[in-house]
């Protein structure tokens, strides 16, 4: 198969990052002294009170909906909305409180809008948050019948002393990565014109939900207080969300995870991406869906205690003094 790269599908992800710089200097005109950490994190923070500050985040699906418009399966659709919010969440040290959904079709159709939404129900049940609300639209000349977009919000709260600090790390702080459960919903522009509308069983491989990670990551905090420094959510850009942990420091990946270690789907959709080390790990996760910074000193406890409760994960790298760089090993498919 010829090589076609993310930009070449469609995806523009360093037009994507100098659009999210620009938009820096006008969004922060809005803030006032409660913002604690607005555009450019996984989540922002605003100050409710002195005891307690509110995390709220937004993301889509992007274009996995056409995978699960093309099988009429979306269920899954509906969990990965809540995945891709929720998971942002957890980066800033947040506790899950709530989401609300938004949905625009070109027809309503019920049957579809109630599959979604059972989706994002069965999410929040696995985030421990509740559906609040939500907003459903009819749009047609924008979305053809059988077409439809989604969004999600979700809010969470957290205490002055359980927001990730960048003062508590370390150099030699301990990268572990969490296992996806395959490319989540990102990168799909480019999967979608590897595999065929005809091979159903790589499609619905495709159509695996995002994995949710609020309760290996909670379950974490509480056993390791002082041990859970920050985290990644292994989103668009892959790798490249590691540094958002912090820019003064580097990050040295010196292992990643085989394709034989990813979910099943990794290794034909890999294969057929004919791609340079460098574009497969700014496109997709590649097999890591979440990154937690751990303190040098507990990295062998947690990664222990992560083998007991049967989650994959492994130990990626460590942290130094920098300026936001990081350095990846060579790696095979």
């Amino acid at each position: 198969m010829s090589q076609v790269d993310y930009k070449e599908a469609g995806v523009d992800i360093t037009k994507a990052d100098a659009f999210v710089e620009r938009i820096k200097k006008l969004v922060p005109t809005t803030f006032n002294d409660q913002v604690l950490q607005g555009i450019g994190g996984f989540a922002a923070v605003y100050k409710l009170n002195e005891q307690k500050y509110l995390a709220s985040c937004t993301d889509g699906v992007g274009t996995k909906l056409k995978i699960g418009q093309h099988l009429d399966k979306h269920h899954g659709i509906g969990i990965d909305l809540v995945a891709m919010c929720v998971n942002d969440l957890l980066c800033v040290g947040a506790r899950p409180l709530f989401f609300l959904d938004y949905m625009a079709f070109g027809k309503l159709d019920t049957r579809i809008s109630e599959e979604l939404i059972t989706g994002m129900v069965d999410g929040c049940r696995q985030s421990g948050m509740a559906l609040i609300g939500g907003e459903t639209a009819e749009m047609p000349g924008i979305y053809k019948d059988g077409e439809y977009d989604l969004a999600g919000f979700s809010v969470g709260e957290l205490t002055p002393s359980e927001m990730f600090k960048e003062e508590h790390m370390s150099e030699g702080d301990v990268l572990i990565g969490l296992a996806s459960s395959g490319f989540h919903s990102n990168g799909y522009s480019l999967l979608r014109k590897l595999v065929k509308d005809t091979e159903t069983d790589l499609l619905e491989q495709l159509l695996v939900p995002t994995q949710i990670y609020v309760e290996t990551f909670t379950h974490l905090r509480q056993k390791f207080q002082q041990g859970i420094l920050a985290a990644a959510h292994m989103t668009g850009g892959g790798i490249h969300n590691i540094p958002r942990m912090s820019d003064n420091f580097d990050y040295t990946i010196s292992y990643w995870p085989s394709v034989d270690e990813m979910a099943p789907v990794f290794k034909p959709m890999l294969q057929r991406a004919d791609l340079s080390q460098e574009e497969l790990f700014r496109t997709f996760n590649m097999g890591v869906g979440f990154t937690v910074l751990v303190k040098k000193a507990q990295a062998e406890e947690v990664l222990a205690e992560l083998s007991a409760k049967k989650i994959k994960a492994w130990k990626l790298g460590q942290i130094s003094r920098g300026s936001g760089q990081i350095t990846m090993m060579d790696w095979k498919l």
